[in-house]
């Protein structure tokens, strides 16, 4: 385990924070499709995103069979998880849209985005982790990071 790796502990505590996650999956010719995604993860269990059923991105999951998901804290100190494995379909519930949403927008506007996008996101993609890689540059220890206030 390298100096900058994540425990189990703190890669899952990690990922089941609220940040937006970089959604890849392979394509049958030219580079893979990487798309900004909301998802919820409670430790110990599978990623869950929503979807449209006609898009690229669903239609490229299903084909696949699997994904991986990175996500990132953007401030120093910076750190990221990355999470690959199989993927399942199904139907996405409003709760499940409700939840998700108000995860990152908070109750009221959550709840008014599901209202207003009720055609989208009807496809529930769930991304069960078999391979997990991470980073944590607090580890490192370096202190605070310099003014940059100019």
């Amino acid at each position: 385990m390298g100096a900058l790796t994540m425990s189990k502990d703190e890669r899952e505590e990690f990922l089941a924070d609220v940040h937006i996650g970089v959604l890849t999956v392979q394509r049958p010719e030219g580079p893979p499709l990487a798309a900004p995604v909301w998802y919820r993860y409670q430790p110990g269990g599978i990623v869950e995103l929503t979807t449209e059923a006609a898009s690229a991105k669903a239609q490229l999951l299903t084909a696949a069979g699997s994904a991986s998901l990175c996500v990132q804290r953007e401030e120093t100190p910076y750190a990221y998880v990355t999470v690959e494995g199989p993927v399942t379909i199904g139907h996405a519930t409003r709760e499940t849209r409700i939840d998700i949403a108000v995860r990152y927008l908070g109750d009221a506007k959550g709840n008014a985005y599901v209202e207003s996008t009720a055609f989208v996101d009807d496809t529930l993609v769930q991304l069960a982790p078999e391979r997990w890689r991470t980073s944590d540059y607090a580890k490192l220890n370096l202190g605070s990071p310099p003014d940059q206030s100019g």
